[in-house]
């Protein structure tokens, strides 16, 4: 896996597909997403070196300014978010449930990034703005401190760019709610 990942979403599909070529002819990058999501929006999820993603994501940014709704760069993201965007995490003993969502897919997985590296917590589901208008969310599980003190550390980057919508920590779920969730 490579150093970096890094996302640009777009208001419209056109411009979505403008800035995954533009990203690709920018730098040495690969494309792990790019596709519309809900409503009519497009995500651009990129790996690659560090500069190599930053390059991308400026270049996107820079040249379709104003059709931007959210981007990032992360330098050495967790382990744990490639599972949980598609599905695959591997969840052991489940404890308290932590759940955040957020208004783009962008602030969505920086929230994830900064949860999971926060405390000792397994990320479940990052669901990025598919059927959901655009919002996005996480869900975690963990002892009841560590999901709290994620859940926060997750807020306080959501709220930095005005993304966050709503969060909830859930001590001792019931049984039959993770068996719907799981």
């Amino acid at each position: 896996m490579s150093k970096a990942i890094g996302m640009v979403e777009c208001q419209t599909i056109s411009t979505g597909i403008q800035c995954a070529d533009l990203m690709l002819k920018t730098a040495e990058v690969e494309i792990l997403e790019s596709q519309p999501v809900c409503p009519g929006k497009y995500i651009i999820l990129i790996s690659g070196d560090l500069s190599a993603v930053k390059a991308s994501v400026d270049a996107a940014k820079t040249a379709h300014s104003q059709k931007i709704i959210g981007s990032f760069v992360l330098g050495n993201p967790h382990e744990s978010i490639f599972p949980a965007i598609y599905g695959a995490a591997e969840v052991g003993e489940v404890k308290a449930l932590g759940v955040i969502e957020t208004f783009n897919s962008a602030a969505a997985i920086v929230a994830a990034d900064a949860a999971a590296k926060t405390s000792l917590v397994s990320l479940i589901e990052l669901r990025l703005a598919r059927g959901m208008c655009g919002k996005s969310y996480l869900l975690l599980t963990g002892d009841v401190a560590a999901v709290t003190a994620s859940i926060e550390r997750a807020e306080q980057v959501a709220s930095e760019e005005g993304m966050l919508l709503d969060s909830s920590v859930i001590p001792n779920p019931d049984k039959r709610l993770w068996d719907s969730i799981l």
